[in-house]
């Protein structure tokens, strides 16, 4: 199964807004705290691991567009987690069998749901 996960801020920090796409099913929070993209980012990969839990399915791939937290993501899975969201990412996905890869933006439908809010 596919899950993807993306978020934004605005500005730069800001309020948070993050989306997940599980299903065809899109999944939006237009509200999700204050921070910087960075922390955006990493708490859509969290709500998706999340989204994952709630399905019930035995394997998936979560699926973003921001290669930084796709590494470090793909880091905490290895083991090498750095404290901070990769922590709380490896804690979150302890026992599950899941995979994070990086794609291009135009390929994110998480991505394009938060851009349609903006229209």
């Amino acid at each position: 199964m596919k899950i993807f996960f993306d978020g934004g801020c605005r500005p730069n920090p800001g309020r948070i807004e993050l989306a997940v796409v599980a299903r065809g099913v899109a999944y939006v929070d237009r509200d999700a705290g204050y921070g910087s993209s960075h922390d955006a980012e990493w708490l859509a990969l969290l709500r998706a691991v999340a989204h994952f839990r709630a399905l019930g399915v035995r394997d998936a791939v979560l699926l973003g567009d921001s290669a930084a937290i796709v590494a470090q993501a793909n880091a905490a899975l290895a083991g090498r987690a750095a404290p901070g969201h990769a922590s709380d990412f490896a804690a979150a996905v302890a026992g599950l069998r899941l995979r994070v890869r990086h794609i291009k933006r135009t390929q994110n439908l998480a991505g394009i749901a938060l851009a349609r809010l903006h229209r």
